[in-house]
């Protein structure tokens, strides 16, 4: 893989569904959503080259983050177009008010062919990382999953994962609790990394009421192209 592939940029920009108030990218793994310390270009930014680009606007665009993916996760992400838009969206996924679907490859197994997932994660903001417990314990947030074997490959098996919460890093910890590791994934027990520094797990569906027209709209997203990818989606 190139050092431009590994990137979202204006020209290479996976739009999957865009209008007057609100547009869905497949955000690549590596690509940040809002800057940070890093000072590497995030997808906002260049979200708002494109439109730039492509209507022509001469000043700045206005563009509002409505939720975020790890940097090393790929798929949907929306932004909005509007100052309308962004409050009314922030509040369905703050309430929860959204359908998100998930895939995820790992190592191991999980204990059953489908399940539900609940546990307590306790966030260290030093590490950049959750916890996961199976009590209520101080400072900690109720995760909840669930989870099918979608298919099982040579060596890994698909997961599908509905998400019921949106916790810091929650699949993440909640599957490395059953031992369930995504590949790739140094931070939850993965014995190796992926050599273009993403994990094998990606946002497949998300499904809403949009926030202006009050009518459902839903988007799914291709996940990346690499060999296991590619055999999940055959």
């Amino acid at each position: 893989m190139s050092e431009l592939d590994q990137h979202s940029t204006p020209a290479n920009l996976q739009v999957l569904y865009e209008d007057n108030h609100l547009i869905v990218v497949n955000k690549r793994a590596g690509d940040i959503v809002q800057g940070d310390k890093t000072g590497d270009i995030p997808l906002a930014d260049v979200v708002k080259e494109y439109i730039r680009i492509k209507y022509n606007k001469p000043r700045n665009v206005y563009l509002g983050v409505v939720h975020r993916l790890d940097r090393p996760t790929s798929g949907i992400v929306v932004f909005s177009k509007t100052s309308k838009a962004l409050p009314r969206l922030n509040k369905l996924f703050a309430e929860g008010k959204t359908k998100k679907t998930y895939w995820a490859v790992v190592k191991n197994a999980p204990p059953k062919e489908k399940d539900e997932l609940v546990h307590w994660l306790v966030r260290n903001p030093k590490q950049n990382k959750s916890y996961a417990h199976k009590n209520e314990v101080p400072k900690s947030k109720k995760a909840i999953l669930s989870y099918r074997i979608l298919k099982k490959l040579d060596h890994y098996f698909l997961l599908e994962i509905d998400l019921k919460t949106g916790r810091h890093h929650q699949i993440r910890a909640q599957l490395s609790a059953i031992n369930s590791i995504i590949k790739g994934d140094l931070k939850y027990g993965a014995d190796r990394s992926n050599k273009d520094g993403s994990i094998h797990l990606h946002s497949r569906y998300l499904a809403f009421e949009h926030p202006v027209k009050k009518e459902q709209v839903q988007f799914l997203a291709p996940p990346p192209h690499d060999v296991i990818w590619d055999t999940c989606v055959d």
